[in-house]
C-alpha cells in the first residue's frame, strides 16, 4: 500500500485591503477589514475618548501615506467604513469577563490626620490661586480665529499679560504649601524656576473644553487651537492640546490637580538644590496623600495614581520644548520678553539682547538680585509689583549680600524715606 502524500497546507487567507487607508489588512477588526495601524488607532481613540481637530476642511484624503497627518479625518473615515464603537467596548469587556475583581479597600488607604490636613491645605492653596472652569465667565475674541499665522501681536500681548499673572499665582500657591518656606531661599527659587512652566501648562490644560477644542485663561478669555498657536504657542500648540486630551480620562478634581502641582514643584531631583534630601522629605507625604486620595475616590481604579504620576514626566518634556519655543519667540516679538516669563526659564541670558546691556530699563534685573525690592513694592504700583518685583518677596526675612537689614527695619527706613520725599 502506497502511503498517501501529506496534503498541502491551506493557502494563507487573503483579506481585502484596509477599508480605512488601503494598506495590507491583517484581518477583520471592529467589523471591517483593516490594517494593524488603523485597528490600533481606532481602539485608542475610542478607549481614551480622544477629540481631534482638522486644520483644513474636514475632508482630508486618508491612505497609507497620509493617514497620520490628520487624526480627525482618519477617525471619521473609520466610522464611515463601518468600524464599531460598541465592538471596542465589547472586546475590552471580553478580556475582563474571566477576571472578577473584588474591590477591597485596605485600612492603609485611610488618610491619617496629618495627611488629611495636608490634603486640605494643598487643595485650598490650589483653589484660591486657580479658579475652576465653572467659576469663570468665558469670553472670546475673533482675532485670527480661522487661520494660523506666525504671531498675532494682539493675542501675544494678552497672552503674555495673563501668563505673568499666572506665574504670580503659582508663586503664591508655592508659598502656601506646608513646608515650602522652610527651605532655603535659594532652593525655593530653584524649585519655582524649574517647575513654573510645568504647573502653568498643567493648569491651562485642565481648562480644556474638548467639544469646542478651546482653552480658557483665568480672566475667562477662551481661545481656540488656532488662536493659541497665533498667541505664541506656535509649533508647541498641538503637543499641548494632545496632553490636555490625555488628562480628560483621568477626571482629576481640584484636589488632585493641586497635589500633582505640588509634586511637580517640590522635587529633589532638580539641579543646583542646596538641600535635595530635605526637598525629597517634603515630597514624600504629598505622594502618599495623592495615592490614598485617588484610591479612595476611585476604589476600583488602582491604576489612576501611577497614571497621574506619569503626567509629571510628560509635563517636563512639554516644558523643555516650551523653553525652546520661548527662545525662538524672542525673535518674533517686537520688544523684550516680559520679565517674569523670562526669569522663570532656566537660561534667562538667552533672552538678553546685546543692545539691552546698557539700558537697565529694557532688561529687568535677575530675579534673585531683585529680591530686595519687596519692601519698596508696598509703595509701587500693582503693575510694577507684578512685572518686576514679585519674586523679591522670597527673601523678605533674610539679609542682602552686603549684610543690610530686612523686614521691619527696612520697612521703617523705606517709610521714612517716602515721607521725606513727600514733604
Amino acid at each position: 500500500m502506497v502511503p498517501s502524500s501529506p496534503s498541502p497546507p491551506p493557502p494563507p487567507r487573503v483579506y481585502k485591503p484596509c477599508f480605512v487607508c488601503q494598506d495590507k489588512s491583517s484581518g477583520y477588526h471592529y467589523g471591517v477589514s483593516s490594517c494593524e495601524g488603523c485597528k490600533g488607532f481606532f481602539r485608542r481613540s475610542i478607549q481614551k475618548n480622544m477629540v481631534y481637530t482638522c486644520h483644513r476642511d474636514k475632508n482630508c484624503q486618508i491612505n497609507k501615506v497620509t493617514r497620520n497627518r490628520c487624526q480627525y479625518c482618519r477617525l471619521q473615515k473609520c466610522f464611515e467604513v463601518g468600524m464599531s464603537k460598541e465592538a471596542v467596548r465589547n472586546d475590552r469587556n471580553k478580556k475582563k469577563k474571566d477576571v472578577k475583581e473584588e474591590v477591597v479597600l485596605p485600612e492603609n488607604y485611610e488618610l491619617s490626620g496629618e495627611l488629611e490636613e495636608l490634603v486640605n491645605k494643598v487643595s485650598k492653596a490650589h483653589q484660591e490661586t486657580f479658579p475652576s472652569l465653572c467659576q469663570l465667565g468665558k469670553y472670546t475674541t475673533n482675532s485670527s480665529a480661522d487661520h494660523r499665522v506666525q504671531l498675532d501681536l494682539g493675542l501675544w500681548d494678552k497672552f503674555s499679560e495673563l501668563s505673568t499673572k499666572c506665574i504670580i499665582k503659582i508663586v503664591e500657591f508655592a508659598k502656601r504649601l506646608p513646608g515650602f518656606t522652610t527651605l532655603t531661599i535659594a532652593d525655593q527659587i530653584t524649585l519655582l524656576k524649574s517647575a513654573c512652566l510645568d504647573i502653568l501648562m498643567l493648569r491651562i490644560c485642565t481648562r480644556y473644553t474638548p467639544e469646542q477644542d478651546t482653552m480658557t485663561f483665568s480672566d475667562g478669555l477662551t481661545l481656540n487651537r488656532t488662536q493659541m498657536h497665533n498667541a505664541g504657542f506656535g509649533p508647541l500648540t498641538d503637543l499641548v492640546f494632545a496632553f490636555a486630551g490625555q488628562l480628560l480620562p483621568l477626571e482629576m478634581d481640584d484636589t488632585e490637580t493641586g497635589l500633582l502641582s505640588a509634586i511637580c514643584l517640590i522635587c529633589g531631583d532638580r539641579m543646583d538644590l542646596e538641600e535635595p534630601e530635605k526637598v525629597d522629605k517634603l515630597q514624600e507625604p504629598l505622594l502618599e496623600a495623592l495615592k490614598i486620595y485617588t484610591r479612595r475616590r476611585r476604589p476600583n481604579k488602582p491604576h489612576m495614581f501611577p497614571r497621574m504620576l506619569m503626567k509629571v514626566t510628560d509635563l517636563r518634556g512639554i516644558s523643555t520644548k516650551g523653553a525652546e519655543r520661548a527662545i525662538t519667540l524672542k525673535t518674533e516679538i517686537p520688544g523684550p520678553m516680559p520679565p517674569l516669563i523670562r526669569e522663570m526659564l532656566e537660561n534667562p541670558e538667552a533672552f538678553e539682547d546685546s543692545s539691552d546691556s546698557g539700558d537697565s530699563a529694557a532688561a529687568a534685573p535677575p530675579a534673585i538680585q531683585a529680591i530686595k525690592q519687596e519692601e519698596k513694592s508696598t509703595y509701587e504700583s500693582e503693575e510694577e509689583e507684578e512685572e518686576d518685583d514679585y519674586w523679591d518677596e522670597e527673601k523678605e526675612r533674610g539679609a542682602d549680600s552686603d549684610g543690610e537689614p530686612w523686614g521691619g527695619e527696612a520697612s521703617a527706613a523705606a517709610a521714612a524715606q517716602k515721607k521725606s520725599v513727600t514733604q
